[in-house]
Order: C-alpha cells, then sequence, then structure tokens
C-alpha cells in the first residue's frame, strides 16, 4: 500500500515542534527563548505557541530563570517500567483535552494490515461518543475519519479497500457510488476537514482530519449530535488546529 503524500497542518506543527523539542533536549542546563528561537529557526508568535503546547503537554518545562528544559512527559517516556503504559497514557491526557477543547467526543483512528481501527477515544456525559450501530471497519465509505484514511492511501490502496468493503446505504445520505466517493476522495484537499453529515448515522455529523506519522495513516475525528450541527465547521477547525499534540505524542 502506498501513501498519497500532502503534509497537513498538524504534521508541519508537529514538525516543528519536534524541532522545538530536540534543541530543548541539547542544553541539559536550560535554553532561553532567544536561543530557541536562534537554534530552531522559529520566532515570534510561532514559537511562543509551539512551546505553550509543549508546556501544557509536559514535554517541556520552565525553570526558575526563566529558561526552558525537558519536562516529566519525556521523562517518563525515558523510564523502563512505564515504556509501554506512557505513550498511551499520555495520548489520551491528549484526547481527554481536545474532547474538552472542541466541546465533542473526538477519536484516534489508524489504518492498520487494511483495516480501519478506532484505537483511542475520549467522550463525556457532555460530549457522548457516536453509537457504534455498524461497524466503523466497515463503513469507511460513510464515516468522517474512514474516509479521512482512505484518503491518505493511493488509487490501488483505495480500490482495494473498497473490493474488501461493500458500500452498504446506512442512511439516505450515504454514498454509494464508487467512481462518486472516489472523485470526492482526489478533490479533498489535505489541509481541510472531512465531513460526514448524517451519512453513517441519522443523528450525527462529524469531520475527521489526517495525523500520518512516518508511514502510519491516522485520522483524528469528532462527532456531534445533529442538534448541533452548527457548530461543526468551527469544531472541525478546532480540531484541526489541535491535532498537532495527537500527532506528537504519535511520533515521539
Amino acid at each position: 500500500m502506498a501513501l498519497k503524500r500532502e503534509p497537513s497542518a498538524p504534521y508541519h506543527s508537529a514538525q516543528d515542534a519536534l524541532r522545538v523539542l530536540e534543541t530543548v533536549a541539547r542544553h541539559s542546563t536550560g535554553v532561553t527563548g532567544a536561543e530557541l528561537a536562534r537554534q530552531s529557526g522559529l520566532g515570534g508568535d510561532r514559537l511562543t505557541a509551539l512551546v505553550r503546547m509543549l508546556r501544557r503537554e509536559g514535554y517541556v518545562e520552565q525553570i526558575t530563570d526563566g529558561a526552558y528544559v525537558t519536562g516529566s512527559s519525556l521523562s517518563r517516556l525515558g523510564s523502563a517500567q512505564s515504556h509501554d503504559q506512557a505513550p498511551r497514557e499520555r495520548l489520551q491526557r491528549t484526547l481527554d483535552r481536545l474532547r474538552d477543547t472542541v466541546g465533542a467526543a473526538v477519536y484516534l483512528s489508524r489504518y492498520i494490515d487494511g483495516e480501519v481501527q478506532v484505537t483511542q477515544y475520549a467522550d463525556s456525559p457532555r460530549a457522548p461518543a457516536v453509537n457504534e450501530w455498524v461497524d466503523f471497519r466497515s463503513s469507511a465509505h460513510a464515516s468522517a475519519a474512514g474516509k479521512s484514511l482512505l484518503g491518505q492511501l493511493d488509487h490501488a490502496g483505495r480500490r482495494d479497500h473498497l473490493a474488501r468493503h461493500r458500500m452498504a446505504r446506512l442512511t439516505s445520505r450515504t454514498i454509494t457510488s464508487e467512481r462518486l466517493l472516489l472523485s470526492r476522495l482526489d478533490s479533498q484537499p489535505a489541509t481541510v476537514p472531512v465531513l460526514d453529515l448524517q451519512e453513517y448515522a441519522i443523528g450525527t455529523v462529524c469531520a475527521a482530519v489526517p495525523v500520518t506519522a512516518g508511514s502510519s495513516v491516522g485520522s483524528l475525528a469528532l462527532s456531534l449530535p445533529v442538534e448541533q450541527a452548527h457548530r461543526l465547521r468551527h469544531a472541525a477547525d478546532t480540531l484541526n488546529r489541535g491535532a498537532a499534540p495527537v500527532l506528537l505524542s504519535l511520533t515521539i
């Protein structure tokens, strides 16, 4: 399976955040903001936003003299005792924060061995998860997350997936034409969230953005009850802006 490469906004943000983090890690006694800007090649509002995100995620801390050092999240990653559990727990905390920021349930999906898998999600009584009334593995053509994942595959990969999973009509809005779906996937910009307007389930609208790390195809999605459909585009934009910490967690 080959990927259709077109880096998204979260990808660029995560790459810049890694550059900042690597710069901080090279200075065990701390690095000032001015030196951080000089060595990373970033500055102004861009650097300020990235440092704020890295501090919020626990990757960077500010010590008494104002310099920056690596934080507790990075230390836990290096601990042999928590090697397996720490990344998943850190990612769950990131998803929980993102859920509260967008005011909707959020889902991390991956395309693994030719199948759609929701690997982690964050919901709450105020942000309930969508009812999985049809297995997500067989409904990629109808869900925002599934379409985001398919959109990151090349044409042959998409055709292979659709050949293995019949495009069933789940609602009156579901696309069941392979030609139409492939055309829409081809025309979908990587930087624009994919929407699902009651295509998977009546009463639910969704949005998804790509979070691809290395050769791994991933998607970050949100769902809202249709009564809150007026919030979808704003929530989708917020999700897109907030995807970088998720991608960073997948990368480190």
